[in-house]
Parts: C-alpha cells; structure tokens; sequence
C-alpha cells in the first residue's frame, strides 16, 4: 500500500499541473486575443473621430479660405491652373500640419480627383467604394483597407462660418496609415504570449508553490492592468486634447496677434481721447489674458518632461518669494520660512518654481489683507524624500469645492482658467511625488507635497 500511497499524489499533482497548464494557457491566449481585438477597435473609432476632426477642420478652411476667395476672384474654379492649384494645395498641408494624415483627395461628384497631396493622382477617375456614396448624399463613412484607414466626407459650402449647408460641393478622401497601431498591437500580443508560456512553465515545480504564486501573480497582474488602463485612458485624453488645443491655439493666437497690435497702435494714436485710449488699453489687457489661458492650456494638455538636476527646494521657494513680494506687500502679507533643513533633490527646479509659484498665488487671492503665509521645509527620511508644506490662516475652502480642487477647469475664480492646481499634480507626479490639499472653512488651508530624493 505505500508505494501506492506515494504515486497517487503525484499523480494527482501532474495531472493538475498538466490540466491548468493547459486550462490557463487557453484562458490567456483568449484574453491576449480579447483584449487586442478591444485593442484593435478601440484605435480603429479614435482614428476615425480623429479623421472626422479633420474633415471638419478642412472643410471649414477649403471653403472659406479658397472656394470663396477663387469664385469671387476669378469667377470660377479650375484646379489645372496652376495659381488656383498652388492655393488650394497650400492650404490643404497647413490645414493638416501636425496631424497624423497620409494623404489627401478632394473628388468631384462623378468620382474624378480634382486635388490630391499625391499630384501623380490628379485628374484620375477611380471605382468609388460605397462609402463615397454615404459621403455624397451628406453622411461621413470610413472604411479599412489593410492598415490604411480611408474617411470618405462631404465638401459642403457653408452659410455662414462653421455652419454647413446640406450642398455637396465634392468629396474628401482622408487616409490614414495604422501599421505602427497594429504593429504595437502585434507586440503586446507576443509578450503576453510569451509571458504565459513562462507563468505557466511554473506549474511544473510544484502545486502548492504554483497555486500560490498564480494567486500573488494574478492579483499584481490585476492592479498593474488597472493602472495601465488609467494611464491609458489619460493618456488619450490628453492626445486628444494636445491635438485639439494645438489646432485651436494656431488659428487663434495669429487673429490675437493682429488685434494686439491693432489695439497698441490705437492706444497710442488715440492717448489724446481717455476714452477711446482706455478701451484699445482693455482689448490689449484682455488678449494677454487669452494668451495666458492657451499657454495653461498647453502646458496642462503637454506637460513638460521633468529635466532632473540638483536642486535646492528652499532656494525655489525663496526665488518664489522674492518675486511675489510686491504682491505680498501690496495686501501686508506675512511670510513664515520654517526652513528645518535644506535639502538638495534631483527635479527640474524651473518646473518646481512653477508648481510653488501657482500656489502662493492661490494663497495670495484667498487671503484678506493682514493675512499669513507659513513655508515649511523639512526631510521625510521614512519615505527617503522631502516634505513642503505652504499653509495659510484664510476662510479655508468648503468641503464640496475641496473634492474638486484638482479636476482640470474647475475654478471658483471670476476669471480663472481652471487648470492651476492640475498642473502643479501633474509637475509634483511627474517627480514621482504626491500633493494633497487639507482645508477647513475658516481655519485656512495646507498644501503639502512630498518629493522623492
């Protein structure tokens, strides 16, 4: 009976290893197939509302920055002449600067190529695919062909800016190129293969040691998916807004451009009339405001890769202070320096002045006159870093508003942007730091940030 006693557990224990090698491996082959088929179509739907984004964008310009211009012009449209040609093809690569678009073709309605980025295709009379006829009858379409993804969007004339009439002018054809996403798609794949395969070669050691290290891998596995999924989602978000902001702020900033200048020459020409001098002076306080707002805008949507080098925190507070002290004077502002100890950490102290600037600004708007500030430096040698902490005694900041402090373009400021405190998150984590704020309505209000070393 012993030797019986002795196979039959290892039996048991092959075969389980052998059935859950097979059972996991099956089960992660199935979620490396799941998760790049989600993968797959959730690249494929942001790249069309991204070719929808820029079908819009060029509609808008085409229309008003050639079709109008060359029919009042010349009275007519005819792309074989080389000026009107030209025209079109330099506003057509300066509407999609900076985006991720292969190519371009404007088509007639019969099916002709009147325009291309690609002038060899100009002139060519293709088969046009069913989605060139969702187009003409006024519906965007998008089709896939291997990895080019081809939008197919109606050129409508507008009636007024930004608002489309329901006449089909022509055809635009948008293709994009997706072999980089799959190609990405394709590696994640073989990793997670290959990390299966090797998670499961495991189960050969031993039942017990396996079941317990799927347990700790299966769980780590879980959190590490969940933040790659955050950052993910994050990190579209802000690709999204980037693009979004950087189209916006280069038709915006050159109009501002022109109305600053405008307005300077005025103020200038009319200082003999307060009145007229006093409003051109508000139309120039009030562009550099906008600039500011793009700038923050930015700045939050791109934020800026730490450059690390030795910095001493308590000389950025202080280079801080020293050029908020007209500021501080101008409302009898008090400032505390407990400074109990000055340490030097790896960062980017322009991107640290920034941060520390933002919130003795906030401090600064919330405090009454005769108010105070207090800065405390100090070592957190438990968590190998540094502790700052800005406290003032102002009315402190209600429980509801306190929850949302962080949320990007929440402000409870009249003209405030909203994007003040995100970025200093966004410059303390890209430290690989932490900042939180602790409030209570009439007892003022911390700011505390920890840096690592």
């Amino acid at each position: 009976m012993q030797p019986t006693e002795n196979v039959r557990p290892f039996k048991l224990v092959k075969y389980f290893s052998y059935s859950s090698f097979f059972l996991l491996s099956i089960a992660f082959l199935s979620l490396a197939f799941i998760v790049s088929k989600g993968a797959k179509a959730l690249i494929l739907e942001k790249n069309k509302e991204y070719a929808f984004l820029v079908a819009e964008n060029l509609n808008h310009q085409v229309f008003l920055q050639f079709t109008l211009p060359t029919v009042i012009l010349f009275g007519h449209i005819r792309l074989r002449e080389k000026a009107q040609f030209d025209r079109l093809d330099l506003i057509v690569r300066n509407t999609i600067h900076g985006f991720n678009i292969e190519q371009v073709n404007i088509y007639d309605l019969q099916g002709t190529i009147a325009y291309s980025t690609n002038p060899k295709l100009v002139g060519k009379k293709v088969i046009v695919p069913p989605e060139f006829q969702l187009a003409k009858s006024g519906t965007i379409a998008s089709r896939l062909e291997g990895t080019k993804l081809k939008t197919y969007a109606p050129f409508r004339a507008e009636k007024s800016p930004g608002q489309t009439t329901n006449l089909v002018l022509g055809i635009f054809e948008i293709t994009q190129d997706l072999s980089k996403d799959y190609q990405t798609i394709r590696h994640f794949k073989l990793t997670v293969g290959i990390s299966a395969i090797t998670i499961m070669s495991l189960l050969f050691l031993g039942l017990t040691l396996i079941v317990k290290r799927a347990e700790r891998i299966i769980a780590a596995r879980a959190e590490e998916q969940r933040r790659l999924e955050n950052r993910l989602r994050q990190a579209e978000h802000l690709a999204t807004l980037g693009q979004m902001i950087a189209a916006v702020s280069h038709e915006i900033r050159n109009p501002l451009g022109v109305i600053s200048s405008t307005a300077e020459f005025l103020y200038k020409r009319e200082k003999g009339n307060p009145t007229n001098a006093h409003m051109a002076q508000i139309i120039v306080e009030e562009v550099r405001r906008l600039n500011r707002i793009l700038s923050e805008f930015l700045e939050f949507a791109r934020p800026r890769v730490p450059k690390l080098t030795s910095c001493n925190i308590a000389g950025v507070i202080d280079k801080v202070l020293t050029f908020l002290k007209p500021n501080l004077e101008d409302k009898n502002i008090g400032v505390i320096k407990d400074y109990r100890s000055f340490p030097f950490i790896e960062a980017d102290p322009e991107l640290l002045y920034r941060a520390f600037l933002n919130i003795v600004i906030n401090a600064i708007q919330a405090l009454p006159p005769g108010g105070e500030i207090k800065v405390t430096v100090d070592e957190n040698r438990p968590q190998r870093g540094v502790t700052i902490i800005f406290s003032d005694n102002g009315p402190g900041i209600p429980e509801d508003t306190l929850n949302q402090v962080f949320k990007p373009f929440f402000t409870t400021k009249e003209k405030g942007s909203g994007l003040g405190l995100p970025i200093v998150k966004n410059i303390i984590e890209n430290h690989g730091g932490e900042v939180k704020i602790e409030s209570e309505e009439g007892k003022g209000t911390k700011v505390i940030i920890f840096l690592p070393k």
